[in-house]
């Protein structure tokens, strides 16, 4: 059944962790000003919750009924999206490697992935949806105007990652984090339900060799070929 806002256009960005689907989202959604989804924030808030809580990462049923009773906020703050579960800021902790370890693994399963689904759908809302994630353009929003999947070598990924966290003054070791991604990688796109690939219509870009201002000016260029012009 259609929902009351299921003309509203909608973005997908589509990818695997670490290729910039976060950054591109936020900006395109800011010029757009439209609604932003960041799918794997919801996986990893119910990754978080199932650790916090003691649940185990295999045990479908109970995943299941707690991503459905996520006690989560999203708080605009100072420029910024706050993350909230339980009345806790936990937008630095749904960002550690453990938990987007235990994202992919909570991802993996239907009843999880079942429940999610509603949520994500329900922020498709005027004036438009920006939907960040993995499964976006192939599940989630099927019909959506333009489908984008975003990409790069683990090589260049497990760097950015390795970056990233050392300017945050985090002692990481890059060759861990290479492994840790090829891993996940391979989990996400080996899982049964909603595997990570490219929607038939999607667009590939591979932002390997590109800054993010380049991705995406690529992105204003398409949105403007199928008249979804960005305001000036």
């Amino acid at each position: 059944m259609s929902s009351p806002d299921s003309a509203m256009p909608v973005l997908t960005v589509d990818g695997p962790g670490g290729a910039g689907k976060g950054t591109v989202s936020r900006l395109i959604a800011e010029r757009l000003g439209w609604h932003l989804l960041d799918s794997g924030a919801l996986y990893r808030l119910t990754a978080l919750a199932a650790l916090k809580h003691g649940l185990a990462l295999d045990d479908d049923m109970a995943l299941a009924s707690c991503a459905e009773t996520l006690d989560v906020a999203f708080v605009a703050q100072d420029g910024d999206a706050r993350i909230m579960l339980e009345g806790e800021d936990v937008t630095g902790d749904i960002r550690t490697e453990a938990v987007g370890d235990a994202a992919s693994q909570v991802a993996s399963l239907p009843r999880v992935r079942d429940a999610l689904l509603t949520r994500q759908r329900d922020f498709r809302a005027a004036p438009g949806l920006v939907a960040d994630g993995r499964d976006m353009g192939t599940v989630v929003f099927p019909q959506a105007e333009l489908k984008i999947y975003l990409t790069a070598s683990a090589e260049e990924r497990a760097r950015r990652r390795h970056e990233q966290l050392l300017n945050a003054g985090v002692d990481a070791n890059l060759a861990s984090l290479l492994e840790e991604i090829k891993a996940r990688d391979a989990r996400d796109m080996q899982r049964a339900v909603a595997p990570l690939k490219p929607a038939d219509d999607a667009v590939l870009l591979d932002s390997t060799s590109l800054a993010i201002p380049d991705v995406v000016e690529r992105i204003e260029r398409l949105l403007s070929e199928r008249g979804l012009d960005l305001p000036n």
